[in-house]
């Protein structure tokens, strides 16, 4: 990421988010995708911490930042997304109002 996006990402978590709320998500991301194998393993990176609520977290900053800095961290999580996508399996069973357009959430990690 570009030193304005990071800029830019600073002032939407001062608004929307919170401190550091950008860095903390892409290193959860980070963390997951240095598991070997295939699959990511379990549900949970810690008690009560989805890697999900990172994505959902990523997404927001998305929704407000401006153009530019929305494309940058845009192409970041693009990729994310696709290895995210490969390393997990489709939950068709499990689906609700709150996940809805959130397809991360729709997603097994366990195999």
């Amino acid at each position: 990421m570009s030193a304005r996006t990071r800029a830019a990402a600073r002032r939407v978590e001062a608004e929307h988010l919170w401190p550091d709320a950008v860095a903390v998500a892409l290193s959860r991301f980070e963390r997951a995708f240095e598991q070997p194998g295939r699959y990511l393993n379990g549900p949970y990176e810690s008690p009560g911490i989805e890697i999900e609520d990172g994505r959902d977290d990523l997404d927001e900053a998305l929704r407000h930042l401006p153009a530019g800095a929305r494309a940058d961290l845009g192409r970041l999580v693009a990729r994310i997304d696709a290895e995210f996508e490969r390393r997990t399996l489709p939950d068709l069973g499990w689906a609700s109002e709150w996940t809805a357009g959130r397809w991360w959430w729709w997603r097994i990690r366990e195999q």
